[in-house]
């Protein structure tokens, strides 16, 4: 499914240039793509490591994405618990690379996963305090976050939570490494290209700056226009597929009720099951989000008899968009569209 892009960055300040001496770019997902694609701007474009759409948890890359990684001189990528098998394809095909784990950028917000099949309610009198968002500091107010200013302690010592018994061995304990989906990290990120890509091509150093503070401005507005569009859905009642959105919830301050999955592939056991069904019963739950990585008629298989609209597709990764500058603003309408429409779903109905 394309989703239209509302792509309204003023025009990029890069003149065409040539492109002998810009540091070659790596990437693992596409959102990340499109935030270094607008700091690079026409400079050049920076290259994913895996295709859109791919489940990032466990990949085996081909050989024409190693060659991207063995030729690129500047790697970003969200860091070793979103892909722990891509630290070692690093270490071996791009040890030369600036490699920047982005979990660990200065003022990027860290969050735990969740715990259990349903997600107690709590206190949301810190919710609000989002409204700060054009502060290029508040990237810590939120409760359960982790200060990346330390040493990361979820980073390469995280991987033994990632590799289970197969290559989607996702745990859903420790780090919740799904940061993109708060674009007050995205803003924190683009920081963190500029000043990256700047240093390793000084040349075009106040190119890559005057981009990124373009792009940043832009994040403010999308997330004034996000908070907007979401204003009466505060209360909506949705359960996802697995526990990715938590960053968007509570910048946003919508919160599931629950998660289906465990990890990423793997499907969840009966008590599980009884577990969510009771929830979507006790809180009338209005929508159970399907994610296009995943087979959606599980999701008919357990909650088909209830009064619950299981129509609605949710991406974290912008699977059926267009890679570029203009997926990230893209990415984010596209969830709150989606919490937006489950607000208005009229299937749910009251169940005694």
């Amino acid at each position: 499914m394309k989703y239209p892009c509302r792509w309204l960055l003023p025009l990029m300040l890069t003149p065409s240039l040539a492109l002998a001496d810009v540091p070659r770019v790596a990437v693992d997902i596409a959102p990340v793509q499109s935030l270094a694609a607008q700091v690079m701007g026409d400079l050049g474009s920076p290259e994913m490591v895996m295709p859109p759409g791919a489940s990032p948890h466990g990949y085996s890359m081909r050989p024409s994405e190693a060659s991207t990684l063995d030729n690129a001189d500047v790697v970003f990528w969200v860091g070793p618990p979103l892909t722990p098998w891509l630290a070692d394809a690093i270490d071996t095909l791009a040890d030369d690379a600036n490699s920047v784990v982005l979990l660990d950028a200065p003022g990027t917000t860290r969050l735990d996963y969740r715990e259990g099949a349903t997600f107690e309610a709590h206190d949301h009198d810190h919710g609000h305090e989002h409204d700060h968002d054009n502060a290029h500091d508040d990237g810590h107010d939120h409760k359960h976050a982790h200060n990346s200013g330390h040493d990361h302690e979820h980073g390469h010592g995280d991987e033994h939570a990632h590799h289970g018994g197969h290559d989607h061995g996702h745990s859903h304990t420790g780090l919740n490494p799904h940061a993109w989906l708060d674009p007050q990290n995205a803003r924190a990120w683009l920081g963190v290209m500029a000043k990256t890509l700047a240093e390793a091509d000084p040349e075009h150093a106040e190119t890559y700056r005057q981009n990124a503070q373009a792009a940043q401005q832009h994040l403010d507005a999308l997330m004034a226009d996000t908070r907007q569009r979401l204003k009466g859905d505060h209360d909506t009642r949705f359960i996802v597929f697995h526990d990715a959105y938590q960053y968007f919830e509570e910048r946003f301050d919508v919160h599931a009720a629950g998660a289906i999955s465990i990890g990423d592939a793997s499907s969840p056991g009966p008590a599980r099951i009884r577990e969510l069904q009771e929830k979507v019963r006790s809180l009338n739950v209005q929508c159970i989000f399907s994610e296009p990585q995943f087979n959606p008629r599980m999701i008919e298989s357990i909650f088909g008899d209830l009064p619950v609209n299981t129509s609605i597709v949710l991406d974290p990764l912008g699977a059926g968009m267009t890679p570029g500058p203009g997926l990230y603003d893209a990415l984010i309408t596209h969830i709150a569209t989606s919490i937006d429409e489950c607000a208005k779903s009229t299937n749910a109905q009251k169940v005694d």
